[in-house]
């Protein structure tokens, strides 16, 4: 077990560089913050590289803390490293999942083109994870998947679910080939989503909350979806729609 008393530490430092995107890709790493997610990384398969706490923190005592590299901070330095308003007095540092398995084993998938909203990404995350979904797939555009507003808005799903950044061009190409049929989501050239039937296999491309999804994506699904609309509103919040769809198509 570690302590560390002063902020201005090194380690310090380095920890509060992960609230920025390049030093997560640099490192690899990507920090958490409350108990329900580190609760969360501790019961998955997640690597933990630190766990961050105030020493007045009492853990539970059904949390299994033995192999974990603890590290002892004061208060001052929980605030200083932390992105919450209210910090629950402990942190951890975890590693970012790696695995580049072929994608193409799984059999239900939510691919996610350029959605740029944390909290709309995230609780796409959350949703994919209760809907069953295999894995979810960021492609290019999209907000960071380990940006601080994300990870709170997955609700621990983040550790559920494997989060793969991929190239959906390349990704639909392969699924095709797989014979995994890929349904995009447009107003144009679409048929409603009740007209078709759940699917042992699909994959699902939900798009930008302005733009909707790149239109040369959508030229390779073998179909296009939408969800009427039955009162005033001009459009559903892409998360709700990606949940409708997610669960009538499993």
């Amino acid at each position: 077990m570690k302590r560390i008393e002063s902020i201005k530490n090194p380690q310090v430092k380095q920890w509060k560089k992960l609230h920025t995107k390049k030093e997560r890709d640099k490192t690899g790493t990507f920090m958490i913050e409350g108990f329900h997610l580190v609760e969360d990384a501790l019961k998955s398969n997640a690597v933990i590289r630190e766990l961050i706490m105030v020493e007045t923190v009492d853990l539970p005592a059904n949390w299994n803390v033995d192999n974990q590299s603890i590290v002892l901070v004061t208060e001052e330095i929980m605030k200083e490293i932390s992105d919450t308003e209210t910090s629950q007095g402990i942190a951890a540092i975890c590693e970012q999942y790696n695995d580049r398995k072929d994608l193409t084993s799984f059999s239900k998938l939510l691919l996610i083109d350029a959605v740029q909203d944390p909290g709309n990404l995230g609780t796409m995350i959350r949703t994919a994870d209760a809907a069953g979904i295999d894995a979810v797939i960021i492609g290019e555009g999209s907000v960071d998947v380990y940006n601080s507003k994300v990870l709170r808005s997955t609700q621990g799903s983040i550790f559920h679910i494997p989060i793969i950044k991929a190239n959906l061009f390349q990704m639909i190409g392969k699924l095709k080939e797989k014979n995994v049929k890929v349904f995009g989501t447009s107003l144009k050239n679409a048929v409603d989503f009740k007209e078709v039937s759940s699917e042992s296999s699909f994959a699902l491309i939900m798009g930008n909350e302005g733009n909707g999804v790149n239109p040369d994506l959508l030229e390779l699904t073998d179909q296009n979806l939408y969800i009427p609309i039955y009162g005033e509103s001009e459009s559903l919040n892409v998360a709700v729609a990606a949940g409708i769809l997610l669960y009538h198509l499993r």
